[in-house]
C-alpha cells in the first residue's frame, strides 16, 4: 500500500466561528473546539482507525492545531512542524473576507494572495515540501493542521494548481483521508464530521 495522508483540521475557536482570517495569531481552542477534538480522537481509535498504530504524526505548532493533537490522544506521538502552520495573512489577519471585499471585490486568496504574507507560491512550496515527506515515508502520516493549508495540501497532492483549494472547503475538526486511486493521487475521505453527529 502507498503511503496516504490523513488529514485532522483543529476544533473550532472564536476567530473561525466568526470567519476571521486566522493564520498566526494564536487563538485558543472554544469549548466547543475541545469536545470536537476529543470525538475526532475517539473516532480514530475505534475500528477501523484503532489508534493508527505505526503512523507517523506531526502538528502544526499553533496552539489550535497542538491542542487538537493532545485531545485526540496523539499528542505524545506528534512532531511539531512549522510547515504545517496556516497561510500567513499579513495584513488580512484578523479580517473576515467581506471585510477584504469591501476594498478589493475580486479578491480570492487562492489566486492573489496576501499583501504582507504569503504568496500563492510561497504556500504552494510548502505544500509540495509535506506531500514530498508524506510520500517518501514507507507508513500513513497524520497531521493536525488548519483550513487553508490543509487545502492547499488536498490541491497539491493531486498535482492541482494551489487554486483548486478554493473548491475544497473544510469544517473545523474533519477528518480527511488522501490516497490513490489505480495508482493516481486520490481524495479517499474529505471533510468528514460525522464524529461530530451525536
Amino acid at each position: 500500500m502507498a503511503p496516504r495522508i490523513l488529514l485532522a483540521r483543529h476544533g473550532q475557536t472564536q476567530w473561525s466561528v466568526r470567519g476571521n482570517h486566522t493564520g498566526r495569531t494564536d487563538i485558543p481552542l472554544l469549548d466547543a473546539g475541545r469536545e470536537g477534538a476529543k470525538l475526532l480522537g475517539e473516532r480514530l481509535h475505534r475500528a477501523p482507525w484503532a489508534g493508527l498504530p505505526g503512523v507517523e504524526v506531526r502538528t502544526s505548532p499553533l496552539v489550535r492545531a497542538a491542542e487538537t493533537c493532545e485531545l485526540a490522544g496523539f499528542g505524545k506521538r506528534a512532531e511539531p512542524w512549522d510547515a504545517l502552520m496556516e497561510w500567513d495573512y499579513g495584513a488580512y489577519e484578523g479580517l473576515t473576507p467581506a471585510e477584504i471585499k469591501a476594498d478589493r471585490p475580486d479578491w480570492l486568496i487562492w489566486r492573489d494572495g496576501v499583501p504582507g504574507g504569503e504568496s500563492v507560491a510561497d504556500v504552494t512550496a510548502r505544500a509540495d515540501e509535506i506531500v514530498a515527506w508524506a510520500r517518501s515515508s514507507d507508513r500513513d502520516v497524520l497531521v493536525f493542521a488548519h483550513g487553508h493549508i490543509l487545502r492547499a495540501l488536498g490541491a497539491r497532492w493531486l498535482g492541482e494548481d494551489l487554486s483548486f483549494g478554493a473548491r475544497i472547503r473544510l469544517e473545523p475538526t474533519s477528518l480527511s483521508v488522501l490516497g490513490w486511486a489505480y495508482g493516481l493521487p486520490a481524495l479517499e475521505r474529505w471533510n468528514d464530521t460525522g464524529h461530530l453527529d451525536h
